[in-house]
């Protein structure tokens, strides 16, 4: 009697039969997709271990170590093994969440003292040693009782576990627990047999030694659940790949990334600061950043002027009122800050105002301020309007992640039948704005994000069909690539989301184009339609730089503090090469101030080659050398950032090429 099997499939139409209880591994190598070095795979698009039996009729796809996927899973692996070795190491250390992110990985702990790098380097040895014995990852499914057990001196888990219990949301370390589920547990099996746990909904690698590189990079504290009533709890973070190569480039990235800091770039080149006494996440701009924020801002402002948009003027501050009625304060209160009780009334009341974290409400209020017709749509507000969102100490960082910031925030208000072409203005606009500051080839990734569960009672089916379709129709129009990403809408509707990657390689979240349902509704919007009825308009939200502060540091990083010409602080830095020729660097200076370029005449004591050397530090795109040959011969001798020097350039002619090249905005040369 022939043993039983059951029929699987591939991506692409594959068929194979396999017997029962074959493994997901198993499968894979008889439909002939187990090729190169592949880590979990998808069974009907969910991710699977290798070693999880097949129950026939799926259809099965390999997920290789060099996907986003696959390191997402090898970097939850090496977290697993990482804490193992901190436990073997250090007993007593209570361990609580270590999930995989960007790039890596993270594990908290709670342990006596800080960890010191020697700490580091011995539990880099024990992770080495635990990958030699290659111990399997052993999922199980445990009832809660079972799983409070396991954990019984562990009290992180413990909370982790009875939350799930109790149907709360949980981290993701928890997995897909709900009340009465079980509870899914990963275990090391150690060579002798033992175990050691960790709750995980995984997958993972087969083995330990599938591990093919690592690297642990720092410690750092963290408060449990990120809540600073709660403990501080000791945050090792590492990184790991696919190859010992692909982590050779990895850190290669991080250190160029490092040198490219815009915290150090901005101090070094005299742009901005981060005094302590102003407080955590806020910035001062010095006149030299100054002078580049100005550029981006009249830029903004020019070209909104020239597609349509009209600009207005809000205040920092609104009272709860208005925040209640637009939900920020149901749905954004932990991220504003605290009120402002002013105005006292009879029997002590007070009215509550809020900074702003947001404009659109105020956006709303202009629209709503008369009555509306359909002839004047669509309305396009825009603003550089400066918000004020209280992150978390631990997450804040430089301009990239800033308590205040100013948005180039449009909101257009337009009628149904218009957002596709709205939408369509908006991603051309986008695309000018990334190639004027230098992203020539344009965004890296597009993504459309449709409506997510959370969004079942905000909206129609009707119009959030109607409005995904709108985007999918502009979209198609531009001839952009682009992706979908199911569920990943914000609640009040759908957008796009546009990335773009910098120099090094690093992708960077830019423009969201954001259709919404919510504030038309909240604040009772309407328009006169040609019917003489009234009609609730489309909103449409978007910051094309996403904020001015974030891209700055986004361009200082990228262009590693060499801007293009056209956003320089100095465009061109005069060096007289004796006393006597001073005067003359000033005119050179006045001729360039004339026609509009930003110059300046470097006359100190300082030696020749110290000048040279300080501005070519400084990034100045050109040093303009005058001597007795072109005092006498109205020249200048341009020696630019990159490139030759060229003597005997006629001050004419090279006015003409630095106003050329500032307007036509050039990128820098390689």
């Amino acid at each position: 009697m022939a043993a039983p099997t059951v029929t699987v499939a591939g991506p692409a139409g594959e068929r194979a039969e396999v017997p029962a209880g074959a493994t997901v591994a198993d499968a894979l190598a008889e439909l002939g997709l187990r090729k190169g070095q592949i880590v979990v795979a998808k069974a009907d698009g969910e991710l699977v271990d290798l070693d999880a039996p097949v129950d026939g009729g799926e259809v099965l796809e390999p997920v290789p170590a060099d996907t986003d996927e696959g390191r997402h899973v090898l970097r939850h692996s090496v977290a697993h093994v990482m804490a193992q070795a901190v436990t073997d190491l250090f007993p007593e250390a209570k361990f609580a969440i270590g999930p995989p992110v960007a790039d890596g990985f993270y594990y908290d702990f709670d342990v006596d003292r800080p960890f010191t790098p020697e700490d580091l380097a011995a539990i880099t040895d024990r992770m080495h040693e635990i990958i030699r014995e290659n111990q399997a990852f052993r999922r199980r499914e445990l009832s809660v009782d079972e799983a409070l057990e396991v954990f019984a001196d562990q009290p992180y888990k413990r909370e982790i576990i009875e939350q799930a219990a109790a149907g709360e949301s949980t981290d993701e370390a928890a997995g897909d627990a709900a009340p009465g589920a079980a509870i899914s547990v990963y275990e090391n099996v150690r060579p002798d047999g033992t175990v050691w746990p960790d709750l995980c909904r995984g997958p993972h690698l087969p083995t330990t030694k599938w591990v093919p590189a690592f690297e642990l990079q720092r410690v750092a504290g963290a408060y449990w659940r990120g809540r600073n009533d709660n403990p501080m709890l000791q945050r090792i973070y590492g990184t790991a790949w696919e190859s010992k190569k692909a982590l050779k480039a990895h850190l290669h990235r991080l250190e160029e990334a490092r040198k490219r800091d815009h915290r150090v770039l901005g101090r070094d080149l005299d742009l901005l600061s981060f005094p302590e006494e102003l407080g955590t996440g806020l910035a001062v701009w010095h006149p030299r950043g100054g002078v580049v924020r100005q550029a981006m801002e009249d830029y903004a402002r020019d070209e909104h002027a020239r597609r349509g948009y009209e600009s207005v003027y809000t205040p920092h501050i609104g009272k709860s009122h208005l925040w209640e009625t637009s939900g920020h304060l149901e749905f954004y209160a932990e991220s504003m800050y605290p009120p402002i009780e002013m105005d006292e009334r009879a029997g002590g009341h007070t009215d509550a105002y809020y900074p702003k974290p947001m404009n659109c409400p105020f956006h709303v209020l202009v629209y709503k301020s008369r009555t509306r017709s359909y002839r004047e749509l669509p309305l396009r507000l825009f603003e550089l309007g400066t918000v004020y969102r209280y992150e978390l100490s631990g997450v804040v960082h430089g301009l990239l992640r800033a308590r205040g910031f100013t948005q180039d925030d449009s909101h257009l208000f337009c009628a149904p039948e218009q957002v596709v072409e709205e939408a369509q203005g908006i991603i051309d606009f986008t695309l000018d704005l990334y190639r004027d500051f230098g992203f020539t080839d344009g965004p890296s990734r597009v993504a459309l994000s449709t409506r997510p569960e959370k969004a079942a009672t905000v909206g129609s089916d009707e119009g959030w069909a109607a409005a995904e379709d709108a985007l999918r129709r502009a979209l198609d129009a531009s001839g952009l690539e682009w992706v979908t990403d199911e569920g990943e809408g914000a609640f009040y509707g759908p957008k796009i989301d546009f990335q773009i990657t910098d120099a090094i390689g690093r992708a960077w979240q830019l423009t969201t184009v954001q259709v919404d349902f919510n504030l038309p509704e909240r604040f009772d919007l309407s328009y006169v339609g040609a019917d003489g009825a009234q009609h609730r308009p489309m909103m449409i939200h978007r910051a094309l730089f996403g904020s001015l502060d974030r891209f700055f540091a986004i361009l200082l990083e990228h262009y590693a503090g060499a801007f293009p010409t056209w956003l320089a602080p100095v465009q061109a830095v005069v060096v007289p090469i004796a006393d006597r020729h001073a005067a003359y660097g000033h005119e050179v200076a006045a001729a360039l101030g004339a026609r509009g370029l930003r110059a300046e005449v470097d006359d100190s004591d300082e030696t020749m080659g110290a000048k040279i050397r300080k501005h070519q530090v400084g990034k100045v795109p050109y040093q303009l050398i005058v001597g007795d040959d072109e005092v006498e011969a109205g020249t200048v001798a341009v020696r630019p950032r990159v490139g030759e020097q060229r003597k005997g350039v006629p001050l004419a002619t090279f006015t003409d090429d630095l106003a050329t090249e500032v307007a036509e905005r050039h990128p820098p040369q390689a």
